[in-house]
């Protein structure tokens, strides 16, 4: 069995499950590519990192989902940080074991893997099965959205392509997740 991403189901409706995410760490490469590509550019990079390619060539366990989301650029201005998407680079990570900390995840000998610590968050997920087609995603974040909207949830930040199945497994069988974060406000006011 592989590990998954811990979350507690806060609040099921017709469409997505309400969800808050442990806090955890990710090693995340960001790619050049089109949508369906990112996945599969970034793949060998981390299948590399997690196979020992880091300073104490230590070999992590493989943890599902993958995530993938359009890649941000950080700038600052005072006082807060502001972000901005960068077109055609999406971030591609690996989740972690959770008995990694950030402190105690090998450090990667690549430079193009970045690990980071990801705090919890409280997020609408809706799954579907199906291949790994931009359309597909396109289509389950617009009613994933429209959902979350009706339920009177506001949407902060991207959202996230989360992928549970190697390549080698059928189109329409892979399990897949649209996640979107969303403000704890919202959320406390609709329940």
């Amino acid at each position: 069995m592989v590990e998954k991403l811990t979350f507690e189901v806060v609040r099921s409706y017709p469409e997505f499950e309400l969800r808050r995410y442990a806090p955890h760490v990710v090693a995340e490469v960001v790619v050049p590519a089109p949508f369906e590509d990112a996945g599969n550019v970034a793949f060998r990079t981390l299948l590399g990192y997690i196979s020992g390619q880091n300073r104490s060539a230590t070999k992590v366990a493989m943890t599902a989902p993958v995530l993938q989301q359009p890649s941000e650029r950080i700038a600052m201005s005072a006082p807060v940080e502001q972000r901005e998407t960068r077109e055609g680079e999406y971030a591609v990570a690996f989740v972690l074991p959770s008995a990694l900390t950030l402190e105690s995840a090998p450090v990667p000998t690549s430079p193009d893997v970045q690990l980071a610590q990801h705090p919890g968050v409280l997020a609408a997920a809706r799954r579907y099965r199906g291949g790994w087609a931009r359309e597909a995603f396109e289509r389950h974040c617009a009613e994933l959205d429209r959902a979350m909207r009706a339920a009177g949830l506001t949407p902060v930040g991207e959202v996230r392509w989360a992928r549970f199945d190697p390549p080698f497994v059928p189109g329409f069988l892979r399990r897949n997740e649209v996640v979107q974060e969303v403000a704890e406000r919202s959320a406390q006011s609709s329940a």
